[in-house]
């Protein structure tokens, strides 16, 4: 049984393992960092599953590498003793008169109980959590949630159910919609959380013991301190890719994973990554979007997924944020613009921009229509009728502008209107934006996990084409994934494809490409690799779709074939911005 230690070291009050009890009598652990003055102060809470007791040095090596040498002001101002994966380092609240509190979520780390995401029973978890922290002797009775990825999804969710003490919430690049953002990309299973669920959470789960990670600080066994059986670990958790195998419809089992925005009212600041393509970016728009929260906020960034989070400029929005919600400052925090952009340009320049509203309000919708003949992409319909065929699992067509006379600022949701025959009862589409030098050679950005990743993708399943016509919005489709319609073999059907937000200033003399394929983009340079993920990463990151059991190639390794012409009007709608 894990024992509540505390201790004073490098000027904070540290619980380590603090015992936090649910409703149903299990006992989660926390450990809590205070500032030494007695007092009362504000919470910064966290909830996941990556193990409190595991150094991010350790744990993340590649990761904690490249932040250390790209980002070097990331890790200034701290010793890094307690850095730990996706979560507010201390050191860097603790002296600005916060409490951060991490909490290892039921099942993982060293908190016992059986391992299953973001369902319902770890949203009241996550609820109680917050309620518990408030009516603490130290807690000011103000609760805000803060943290990357998982530490950020999870606060959509909680916030949902309303604690009466979360008083903020930082959802920095987070997914919203279980289905959508993360299980199935159009319909499409998405391989990232079989593998994730292989490399990043079995690892620690609650019983690894022995064979798991000591915390560097305390010297304690990050996964608790007893040594369960592989049987029994593996009897004490959901088999995660099983469960969206086993559902490739949209219903209960992803709904209860997605939050109620109707029902998230907390004042909230929503920071998107326009690199993060396969898992956050969608959610943070989303998010930001359809919340019912009157108090919020969007901002958006380049660079990897955990770096920004840790840099001056990331932990300076969010202190200002918090101190105004949580300390009650007057900071200026309500004169932010609502809308904060870094606008991104090639060579991973970023230019910051305040606007409005999202998307934005001046933004020229700009059809951008599909010649098959010519395989361009212009803003003139084509006059005649061309089709083209190609692999159903191969690297399909590409059409292009010509090169831009001026330069052209896409930013925003894109939707590609495609219509295709397939020789089989469906069919995968891949719709990938990219942008050409005047040399030919493809302009790549830093993606959340992936150095070299397009400009845009999105994805559909044919047969779940269906849109849900009340939320559906024309630069914005929105499928219902409620029913499958196979396709009749040769039969010409209209489909509407999501592709996810993002943005580029495309100087003039580069061309833009629209590249409609069967199978995962891939970029022609050398594959890279992070250690907690499982495969080399080619311009996806570990976001590919490349499991047989959903992708049979009986059904989906046939032919399908791209229509364009008068009446069949492929296009793809650009969110084209003029210059202010």
């Amino acid at each position: 049984m894990s024992q509540t230690k505390e201790e004073t070291r490098d000027n904070m009050r540290i619980t380590w393992d603090q015992a936090i009890t649910m409703d149903d009598g299990l006992v989660l652990r926390a450990d809590i960092f205070r500032p030494v003055a007695e007092g009362k102060y504000p919470v910064l809470l966290s909830y996941g599953p990556y193990g409190k007791g595991v150094a991010f040095q350790e744990g993340y090596k590649t990761a904690w590498d490249i932040m250390v040498k790209e980002f070097p002001d990331a890790v200034a101002g701290t010793s890094n003793l307690y850095a730990n994966w996706e979560v507010a380092d201390p050191e860097k609240w603790i002296p600005h008169g916060y409490i951060c509190i991490r909490i290892d979520s039921r099942g993982a780390g060293r908190s016992p109980g059986y391992l299953q995401h973001n369902n319902a029973r770890e949203t009241k978890d996550i609820h109680d959590c917050i309620e518990w922290a408030a009516a603490q002797p130290w807690c000011t009775g103000k609760v805000g949630m803060n943290g990357i990825s998982y530490y950020g999804s999870n606060q959509w969710r909680a916030a949902a159910t309303q604690p009466p003490h979360l008083a903020a919430i930082c959802v920095w690049e987070g997914w919203v919609d279980c289905y959508r953002d993360s299980a199935r990309h159009g319909g499409i299973a998405c391989s990232f959380r079989k593998n994730w669920q292989d490399m990043q959470v079995k690892t620690v789960q609650h019983g690894v013991g022995e064979r798991g990670k000591k915390s560097p600080i305390t010297g304690e066994l990050a996964c608790g301190p007893e040594t369960l059986s592989e049987a029994e670990l593996v009897a004490n958790r959901e088999n995660m890719w099983g469960a969206f195998l086993e559902r490739p419809l949209d219903g209960d089992y992803y709904r209860e994973r997605t939050a109620d925005l109707s029902k998230v009212k907390v004042p909230l600041l929503s920071a998107a990554n326009w690199g993060g393509q396969g898992l956050h970016p969608r959610g943070n728009f989303e998010g930001y979007v359809n919340a019912a929260s009157e108090q919020k906020w969007l901002e958006a960034h380049g660079g990897s997924h955990w770096s920004p989070f840790y840099t001056d400029y990331g932990v300076g929005l969010q202190k200002k944020f918090f101190d105004y919600f949580l300390k009650g400052e007057k900071n200026g925090w309500d004169k932010q613009p609502k809308v904060y952009l870094q606008i991104r340009h090639p060579g991973e320049k970023f230019v910051p921009r305040a606007e409005n509203e999202w998307p934005l309000a001046r933004t020229q919708w700009t059809r951008m229509h599909v010649d098959i003949a010519g395989k361009s992409l212009s803003p003139e319909a084509t006059g005649s009728s061309h089709a083209v065929t190609f692999d159903m699992m191969g690297t399909g067509v590409n059409f292009s502008t010509p090169p831009l006379k001026e330069p052209m600022e896409i930013t925003g949701p894109i939707a590609l209107k495609a219509f295709v025959s397939s020789s089989t009862a469906d069919a995968d589409i891949f719709a990938i934006v990219r942008v050409f030098d005047p040399q030919g050679k493809e302009v790549l950005f830093y993606g959340a996990l992936d150095p070299k990743t397009p400009i845009a993708q999105g994805w559909l399943r044919a047969s779940q084409r269906k849109l849900d016509t009340k939320k559906s919005l024309p630069y914005r489709p929105y499928h219902a994934h409620d029913e499958k319609q196979p396709l009749e073999p040769g039969k010409v059907y209209e489909l509407d494809i999501e592709i996810w937000p993002t943005c580029i200033v495309v100087p003039a003399g580069h061309t833009v490409m629209l590249s409609i394929r069967g199978c995962d983009y891939e970029h022609d340079g050398d594959a890279a690799v992070l250690s907690n993920m499982k495969n080399p990463m080619k311009g996806c990151g570990p976001f590919v779709h490349d499991d047989e059991a959903d992708r049979p190639p009986s059904v989906f390794g046939g032919k399908l074939t791209l229509h364009a012409g008068p009446g069949q009007d492929t296009f793809v709608l650009l969110p084209v911005i003029p210059a202010k």
